[in-house]
């Protein structure tokens, strides 16, 4: 049994860090303590964890499966002590995965509040539009839209918007305002990640109709079609919330209002195979508690 703690969580650090420099700093420690307390675990399991190269730290495939593992007894850990402790005092490093509209436009306004009342709990932001793996990348919890594959991973639905299209007033005024769904064929479309693919599909009075849209701007990131789209390059579809003030402020103007799109759902998703932890269930309580402000 490894008597440690502090080795198994400089481990972590200088894993997820990728650096061993990196880690030291995180955890305020010189750099030669940390590869002393490295080695010395490495000496203790029997086999290489980490490998040096000339870019970064990388883990070894018994560092993978160890630090999944370290990870998950760290956290247990860290509940144990808070409960010991009769304390509701969030501690330890929480991994959030968020696509990069959501993390700049609700995530990262909602944290300040939050890590005032949790001071003593680090965040890690895993910002991307693909959807990460919760297991492998040990991610605490993710916010994600859209209808949810069948897995054994754990969600709490926390909203459901509609999907709009949307388009500045300059690309209006110089390619005229769509009246309906076919008249797509004829602009400009900034292909992103929601609605998936090409085909999009709408709904009115019962009627459903889709339209083959075309444009020569795709994006693999919907806070970077909504930015093009503030900047007159097309029209860009997303969840109507992702365009809030712009739409009231007049930034962007939202077209075919009396057709409707799918509704996308924002869920906070918790890996599976290992209870949710009490961080990552308070986050996902915070920002279901500001949407529905």
């Amino acid at each position: 049994m490894i008597e440690n703690l502090a080795a198994l969580r400089v481990f972590v650090r200088v894993a997820r860090k990728r650096s061993f420099s990196a880690g030291a700093r995180d955890m305020n420690l010189p750099q030669p303590t940390v590869s002393r307390m490295i080695a010395a675990l490495e000496r203790e399991i029997g086999t290489p964890l980490l490998t040096r190269t000339t870019r970064a730290v990388v883990l070894t495939d018994a560092g993978i499966e160890f630090l999944s593992r370290v990870e998950s007894i760290l956290a247990q850990l860290d509940e144990a002590e808070q409960a010991a402790r009769g304390t509701h005092a969030l501690r330890g490093v929480l991994r959030v995965g968020t696509s990069a509209s959501f993390a700049s436009r609700e995530l990262l306004p909602a944290l300040p509040v939050f890590r005032a009342r949790h001071p003593q709990l680090s965040i890690e932001l895993l910002v991307d539009d693909y959807r990460q793996d919760l297991v492998t990348e040990n991610v605490d919890v993710a916010f994600r839209f859209g209808v949810l594959p069948n897995s054994s991973a754990m969600a709490r639905r926390l909203a459901v918007w509609p999907c709009i299209l949307v388009a500045s007033p300059v690309y209006l005024a110089h390619r005229g305002m769509p009246a309906t769904p076919a008249d797509l064929g004829a602009h400009e479309v900034i292909v992103g990640p929601a609605p998936a693919g090409r085909t999009w599909t709408f709904t009115q009075g019962g009627k459903q109709v889709s339209v083959e849209v075309k444009g020569s701007l795709a994006v693999t990131n919907a806070e970077v079609g909504i930015q093009a789209a503030l900047a007159g390059q097309g029209i860009v579809a997303a969840a109507s919330h992702a365009f809030e003030p712009d739409l009231s402020e007049g930034r962007l103007i939202q077209l075919l209002p009396s057709w409707q799109m799918a509704m996308l759902e924002l869920n906070a998703v918790f890996a599976a195979g290992k209870r949710a932890r009490p961080a990552a269930k308070a986050l996902a309580d915070h920002i279901a508690g500001r949407l529905t402000t």
